[in-house]
């Protein structure tokens, strides 16, 4: 089997590029940049060549959870594009992180408390510079400023032009509990989505710190790949590479890699994937390389593409 590394990561920011390269065996592919080709049966100690996952978009530069930050992160070659969901008072879901509106809005209060109109009425991306050594904000861009709901999320990632995969993260715990990830799975079902990966379609991956909604969305999809995030350590009962039942992916936070880096070969001894959040400097994404993670979650795509091709 042959793969041209560089022509992938080109692509990438193109308009048109080969399905994605999933599972673990297909990620256990030769790392290069060079211009020829790469064969993998004669490299099989060469690192694999991990997914780049914008994480909330391009959102080092620019606002996060915006229209904008996801266009860039399409343009820098983004592989897949991770957001958070959240349910409005009207039961939409939105792409938000914080429970409330503060930080990333001129807005406030919780988002389970307002509206989807009253939502889209405020400003989610002047509130950041759009350099950081001015004190003047941008001129707004209310269209792609405004917070986006999933669904305009979906039909961005339908119309880019080329394949781009989402990786949806379910926030708890929320007053709406389970409702969440039953509007997720309904939302997911009306674009199509709700079932196994098809070439040429977006691959969906859902994800969550919360054991119970990875329980529910075994359910609802269980045909979605399913992410257990682990923050701070990994839990005991976790510590021999297992995860919660129907999860096969670990997605481990980068102190838990810097700290333990063994997690990862564990996970991938019980055939699990790793996912490692959020990575945005050379070391850590040096030793994810080292590590041989399946993916990178960052908010710097372009940083992280160039990164892999200077390791080479």
């Amino acid at each position: 089997m042959t793969v041209s590394i560089r022509g992938r990561l080109r692509r990438s920011a193109g308009t048109i590029r080969p399905a994605p390269i999933r599972g673990v065996a297909g990620r256990a592919l030769a790392r290069g940049c060079n211009d020829g080709l790469v064969d993998e049966a004669a490299m099989p100690g060469r690192t694999r060549i991990p997914q780049i996952i914008a994480h909330r978009g391009s959102s080092k530069d620019l606002p996060e959870h915006t229209l904008k930050a996801y266009l860039r992160a399409i343009d820098e070659g983004a592989e897949a594009l991770e957001c958070d969901v959240r349910l409005t008072a009207d039961s939409h879901l939105v792409c938000a992180h914080d429970r409330n509106v503060n930080r990333t809005s001129n807005g406030k209060g919780p988002v389970s408390t307002l509206e989807l109109a009253t939502l889209e009425g405020l400003d989610f991306g002047s509130w950041k510079l759009a350099h950081g050594g001015e004190d003047e904000m941008p001129d707004a861009d209310h269209e792609r400023d405004k917070l986006l709901t999933l669904s305009r999320l979906i039909e961005v990632v339908l119309t880019c032009g080329r394949e781009v995969g989402l990786v949806i993260e379910t926030k708890h715990p929320t007053r709406y509990a389970g409702q969440v990830e039953r509007q997720l799975a309904k939302v997911l079902t009306e674009f199509g989505l709700q079932g196994a990966y098809v070439p040429g379609r977006p691959h969906v991956t859902l994800m969550s710190f919360s054991q119970l909604a990875i329980a529910r969305m075994r359910q609802l999809c269980p045909q979605v790949p399913l992410v257990y995030l682990m923050k701070n350590s990994v839990p005991l009962r976790f510590r021999d590479g297992s995860l919660p039942k129907g999860a096969r992916i670990a997605g481990l936070n980068r102190e838990i890699v810097r700290r333990w880096p063994k997690s990862v070969q564990r996970q991938h001894d019980r055939g699990n994937q790793v996912y490692v959040f959020t990575v945005d400097e050379e070391a850590d994404i040096d030793l994810c390389l080292e590590l041989g993670v399946d993916a990178i979650i960052s908010n710097r795509p372009a940083f992280v593409r160039d990164r892999l091709c200077v390791r080479d």
